[in-house]
């Protein structure tokens, strides 16, 4: 079995050093793991970089790691693909991130179109990025990824197509399009993919996003759910142009 995985962020201290496990960590691995002194784990820091480590003292409330030397390593996708998902509601959305970050997206746009139906005041809003950010990082300690994505904060999809947030190859799931995934060219930059929430988007935002250059993609004759749409554009993109070539 493979050691697990953990995020420790900033981890700046040089081999053999020994690291005060941060409260997650700790909860994660003495707590849910069950790892006790001298068992192994690998740490890495979100920055491409992954440590041998071993626990090193485990207490009822803490516990201290011995760290290997930094390793470079690359997992991350060539293709340079942001996903921009209007807000769909909890484990709907909770499974796009998770599937997406695993799929190797390099960036999430979180967006509150006509048909969104979260709707949040300020603060929840700040809750459920903090719950959002954890299950990317689940999904990187899982998958192998040593780069975290970003995640960017909710935003309009009118204020965000206005804004020209979107750059490269711009993408938009519409079961009206005129293109399917082998007619398009192959993207000499960035791609953008956007996907409607439950219900899709509206005639309105699609025309919108086409007047801010984005292609309608067909997914076939069937329609696919939210979480469904997302994740097999992306898988779509990934063997066309990423690392499933």
């Amino acid at each position: 079995m493979a050691d697990p995985r953990i995020h420790i962020p900033d981890i700046e201290l040089p081999a053999g050093a020994q690291l005060p496990l941060p409260d997650a960590a700790f909860r994660h691995l003495v707590q849910v793991l069950r790892l006790r002194a001298g068992e192994r784990f690998v740490a890495f820091d979100g920055r491409g970089g992954e440590f041998p480590a071993t626990l090193e003292t485990v207490n009822k409330r803490d516990a201290s790691a011995r760290l290997g030397e930094r390793l470079a390593v690359d997992r991350e996708s060539p293709l340079d693909l942001t996903l921009a998902q209007c807000v769909s509601k909890g484990e709907r959305m909770d499974y796009t991130l998770q599937k997406a970050v695993e799929l190797g997206v390099t960036r999430i746009v979180p967006l509150l179109s006509s048909r969104s139906v979260v709707k949040l005041d300020a603060e929840r809003w700040d809750k459920k990025l903090e719950h959002w950010r954890g299950v990317i990082v689940s999904a990187c300690e899982q998958s192998g990824r040593t780069r975290i994505p970003d995640l960017a904060a909710p935003c309009a999809l009118p204020t965000w197509l206005d804004d020209g947030a979107a750059h490269g190859m711009r993408l938009t799931l519409d079961p009206l399009g005129h293109h399917a995934w082998r007619e398009l060219p192959a993207p000499s930059g960035p791609v953008t993919l956007l996907v409607g929430p439950e219900g899709g988007l509206s005639e309105h935002e699609l025309h919108r996003a086409r007047q801010a250059g984005f292609t309608g993609i067909r997914m076939g004759p069937r329609v696919l759910r939210t979480e469904t749409a997302g994740v097999a554009a992306i898988a779509a993109l990934q063997a066309l142009w990423g690392d499933w070539r």
